[in-house]
């Protein structure tokens, strides 16, 4: 918390009757920033203290904690807001010139900010013991406050030359058996996050050009993760995402070398008209690309899935039960079937397609609705937070911003579980009665 000296006979006790406040009272007792705060006091040294960098600090915090979307939103707020600025340590409105300069030395300093939101990853994990056993990742759209990118590549604050052009392609198939598609595009940025699934609330993120691979931003997530929290990647026991993760390295990656499920929806890469490959081994065993197997029988030629008869860690195996027997059906040639005592089918055939969680069981279908966490994470992110209608312009500023506000994020959801108030731990807007 960045504590106010001068304001040492204010109670928080007399605000809390307002409610309204509550969540910036959150945010300014768990936030841990004093270290930050220290070193821009140092860095500030002797020159001019009309603002100072506590009160300056705060009044940011509250800007994002109660959705202005841009600064002269902020000021206009605290020029009619008499407690609000007394909250934050102010004595008069800081000028637009004010914040652009702590902006920009905030800026200067991003790495601080990284560093309070793994503090408050951590002590999110220490309060919960479950946090980061469901891990699930995605990638949001940013749109820059630019529509395109500018002819003029010179430098002036106005515009906004890092953005890129993304494009994030849906496809699924409605219930008649059409396949529809839906294209999105945009020029700005992305925010890649990895959140706790069970709790909704972040753990890992970067901030890319729009351009930016999501497969790619993946595996630096990971690399993020296992250099910032390596604890947590030793906890975590599932990762979801949806297909646009799906890549044999990443899904090899999470297993081999963290021993994490990876529940991950497939791409159709199949050629067109592929739909099985007969299993290495065996005559009359194929699977498809949704990883389900199928066995032939030999006397009728009748195909059959077999069943799932679990994950043999030791083996790396995946273990697929006879039909006939699983299921009680009959098999005219059950007898001469080389399968009828059931196969293992190596994760090594296919890493893409034969996971630890057998993708057609029922267990992978109910750790993939866990993916939806980090979507409601995101629209959060624009409802609460305002990057619907944001004004910011740049990486950097983006960088800056998106880190504030997942901090603010955790910084609430720490004071709420401290506080025994675990259940409006996600509650970011007070609601209107």
């Amino acid at each position: 918390m960045a504590i106010i000296p001068q304001l040492e006979l204010f109670s928080w006790e007399e605000i809390e009757p307002l409610g309204d406040l509550e969540r910036l009272r959150l945010v300014l007792e768990h936030l841990p920033d004093e270290a930050l705060m220290a070193h821009l006091e140092k860095s500030r040294g002797h020159g001019r203290d009309d603002y100072p960098v506590r009160a300056m600090w705060n009044s940011m915090l509250a800007g994002i904690v109660f959705q202005h979307p841009s600064i002269e939103s902020l000021r206009r707020e605290l020029s009619r807001n008499g407690q609000l600025r007394s909250i934050c340590g102010l004595r008069a409105v800081p000028s637009a010139a004010a914040y652009t300069r702590f902006l920009r030395s905030l800026m200067e300093h991003g790495s601080w900010i990284e560093s309070m939101f793994d503090e408050l990853v951590k002590a999110l994990s220490e309060e919960l013991p479950e946090f980061g056993r469901r891990l699930a990742m995605d990638s949001k759209a940013i749109a820059s406050w630019a529509s395109r990118p500018s002819k003029e590549k010179k430098e002036d604050g106005r515009r906004d030359l890092d953005a890129a052009y993304g494009v994030k392609t849906y496809r699924g198939t409605r219930e008649d058996g059409s396949t529809w598609e839906k294209v999105v595009r945009w020029f700005g940025y992305k925010l890649h996050l990895v959140v706790d699934a069970q709790h909704e609330l972040p753990v890992a993120y970067t901030v890319t050009k729009g351009s930016r691979s999501d497969v790619k931003e993946g595996h630096v997530l990971l690399d993020e993760m296992e250099k910032r929290h390596p604890e947590m990647l030793k906890k975590a026991e599932v990762l979801t995402a949806d297909r646009g993760y799906d890549d044999s390295k990443l899904l090899s990656r999470c297993w081999d070398e963290y021993g994490i499920k990876p529940v991950i929806d497939t791409r159709r890469m199949w050629k067109d008209g592929e739909q099985t490959r007969l299993l290495p081994g065996h005559t009359n065993v194929v699977y498809d690309e949704g990883g389900a197997v199928y066995c032939y029988c030999p006397e009728t030629g009748a195909r059959q899935q077999m069943s799932n008869g679990g994950f043999e860690k030791d083996r790396g195996t995946l273990k697929k039960v006879c039909p006939a027997k699983a299921y009680g059906i009959t098999c005219q040639g059950r007898e001469q079937c080389p399968v009828a005592g059931g196969v293992r089918v190596a994760l090594a055939v296919d890493r893409r397609i034969f996971t630890p969680i057998a993708r057609e069981s029922y267990k992978w279908a109910k750790e993939y609705r866990y993916r939806t966490a980090v979507e409601r994470v995101n629209s959060r992110l624009d409802v609460s937070f305002g990057f619907e209608r944001h004004t910011i312009r740049g990486l950097a500023k983006m960088r800056l911003r998106c880190g504030l506000a997942l901090c603010v994020m955790l910084a609430m959801a720490l004071g709420r579980v401290r506080e025994k108030q675990q259940e409006r731990m996600r509650s970011l807007v007070r609601s209107v009665s």
